[in-house]
């Protein structure tokens, strides 16, 4: 009979000990869940090269009065949802900032195919359609509309500047921008070609160039090729990419258009933006395409108001969410755009 009871208090213990642990559990899950909330935003879709974008909309509190904003796209083969550039929105919107952003056509939550299809013309004409969709919003204040951009969409972000005039500021996080010397003297004739390209209101019927499927990430090279051959990008896609409803592939293909110019150099625009410009650059950069050397001769040929920061932490650590690299970043660009626009 007492092994009985002695049995009854031991069950009647655990049973009191595993209910106070998982309430202590819902409550740390309540206070994680809390703190860890995405900010609000409106589920928005634009027309580009016949098909529709998709993103958000992020609106600061108080909108009945026009905002600048922000036009974001993502980096390379990334998307909008958890990998990052969704924070980089959120720091914007708390500081006052309308924000624009979506996924590039073929990618994410956009419309396009083939999917995983890279072309770089296709997503520079993006952010132009991104910018005619803004000047249908009513709280928008079309003289402060800001391009950003991440890795090789802060090339993109810096061609559409030079041909689109709307945009009225510049941000380019870890810009690449190839890792040859760019040939500034060929910038007139390039951009005037570039410029013609981008406008074509048919440009979804040119004749294209395509490459097969490749993976993005691989760890061993010898096994698996891959577009981008660093450690650190294959860490950083599957950590990020791998996370619930990213609908990131480690998959890319690549286009071009026939009569784009050949070996076009990714910085050659920098001589006629008519923008102030901000560039964050790693200046230990580890990326083939991503030369922080490049950058720096893109960024001297600059002749509107700009602004260099150097950090630490490699191509990726800008996009380690949360960290105090993110921190530093997210306050510099917050900064830039805040003085610039006295907002």
């Amino acid at each position: 009979m007492k092994l009985v009871k002695t049995i009854l208090i031991i069950l009647i213990t655990i049973s009191c000990s595993s209910q106070v642990t998982s309430n202590n559990h819902a409550n740390n899950s309540n206070i994680q869940g809390t703190k860890d909330k995405e900010m609000s935003f409106k589920k928005i879709e634009f027309p580009s090269v016949g098909v529709m974008l998709r993103g958000r909309l992020y609106l600061p509190e108080n909108n009945t009065v026009e905002h600048p904003l922000v036009i974001m796209a993502h980096g390379f083969s990334a998307t909008i949802n958890g990998m990052v550039a969704d924070k980089y929105a959120e720091e914007f919107c708390k500081a006052g900032f309308t924000v624009l952003l979506y996924d590039h056509r073929n990618f994410g939550i956009s419309e396009g195919t083939p999917r995983q299809e890279l072309n770089y013309w296709v997503q520079c004409r993006g952010y132009i359609d991104a910018i005619n969709f803004a000047y249908t919003l009513s709280t928008i204040d079309n003289n402060k509309i800001t391009l950003w951009g991440d890795s090789i969409s802060s090339a993109e972000a810096l061609t559409v500047a030079a041909v689109d005039e709307r945009a009225k500021a510049i941000i380019g996080q870890v810009p690449a921008f190839g890792d040859v010397q760019v040939p500034f003297e060929k910038s007139d004739e390039m951009m005037k070609s570039i410029k013609g390209l981008l406008l074509n209101e048919h440009l979804e019927d040119l004749e294209r160039e395509e490459t097969s499927t490749m993976a993005v990430v691989s760890p061993n090279q010898d096994n698996m090729n891959s577009a981008l051959k660093e450690l650190t990008a294959y860490r950083w896609f599957i950590e990020y990419g791998g996370r619930f409803d990213t609908k990131w592939q480690n998959s890319v293909s690549f286009s071009t258009f026939k009569n784009a110019p050949k070996n076009y150099h990714r910085g050659i625009a920098a001589t006629l933006i008519k923008a102030p410009i901000l560039l964050v650059v790693a200046k230990n950069d580890e990326m083939e395409g991503a030369s922080a050397r490049i950058a720096k001769s893109v960024f001297e040929k600059i002749s509107q108001p700009k602004k260099l920061v150097y950090l630490d932490g490699g191509h990726f650590g800008l996009l380690e969410y949360p960290s105090d690299l993110f921190n530093e970043a997210s306050k510099a660009q917050v900064d830039f755009l805040k003085t610039l626009f006295n907002n």
